[in-house]
């Protein structure tokens, strides 16, 4: 992925949407509008129209993962780490120091789990344009996947025994390329309706007809 940094960018378009879990920001003519409902921090839109999309890309869905993210992906280090309290509550007198000790180890390091996946959630954005799916990723360093439309093989929605329960599913993304690594929009909320949106796009840029705006 090429990374564009003119003096004077020239703004992309955004397509507007009704989903609830998009970020939506028109730049036409250097006014920048946000959707009220799901509001984001201006520093991604900044990110994406100035360094990430090319001149005249159309933006067709910004999206978040579910906040359900956060308890999920931390779901496993918690639980070995409670087990390992209750084990230091049970066998007190026979672990050298004192029980109280390692349960406020064991609570320092689930928060600290907790505040990390905090970080990668709030770095975690899925892109799809009328050109490319874009996945931004990174707590300290920002990693990209960045796919062309026309060079998607095939999506699927795929859904662990947790995300059924809680209605929520990820959207693996697999090029053509068989030596590009596929790639995941995790935790969606309402991840069928999603990769309906993903393959319409998918098959306008691959019929050439383009991705139509419609009127605010």
């Amino acid at each position: 992925m090429q990374l564009l940094h003119p003096h004077n960018p020239p703004r992309p378009r955004v397509a507007p949407t009704g989903d609830d879990e998009s970020l939506i920001q028109s730049t036409q003519g250097g006014e920048a509008a946000a959707d009220v409902r799901a509001a984001r921090p201006t520093s991604i839109g900044v990110l994406i129209t100035d360094h990430i999309l090319q001149d005249g890309e159309l933006v067709l869905l910004v999206l978040k993962p579910s906040i359900w993210f956060i308890p999920l992906s931390s779901l496993w280090t918690i639980g070995f780490v409670l087990i390992g309290m209750l084990a230091a509550i049970v066998f007190d007198e026979q672990i050298p120091g004192r029980a109280s000790r390692w349960v406020e180890l064991a609570v320092f390091i689930m928060a600290g789990r907790v505040m990390w996946a905090v970080l990668q959630w709030m770095g975690r954005l899925y892109v799809l344009t009328d050109m490319r799916i874009l996945r931004l990723s990174g707590v300290f360093n920002v990693n990209i996947f960045d796919c062309p439309l026309r060079k998607v093989a095939r999506t699927r929605v795929v859904r662990s025994m947790r995300e059924r329960l809680l209605r929520l599913g990820s959207i693996e993304v697999t090029p053509c390329d068989a030596d590009c690594t596929p790639g995941t929009w995790n935790t969606v909320a309402k991840p069928d309706v999603v990769n309906d949106q993903i393959n319409a796009a998918i098959n306008r840029a691959k019929s050439g007809r383009g991705t139509p705006v419609r009127a605010g």
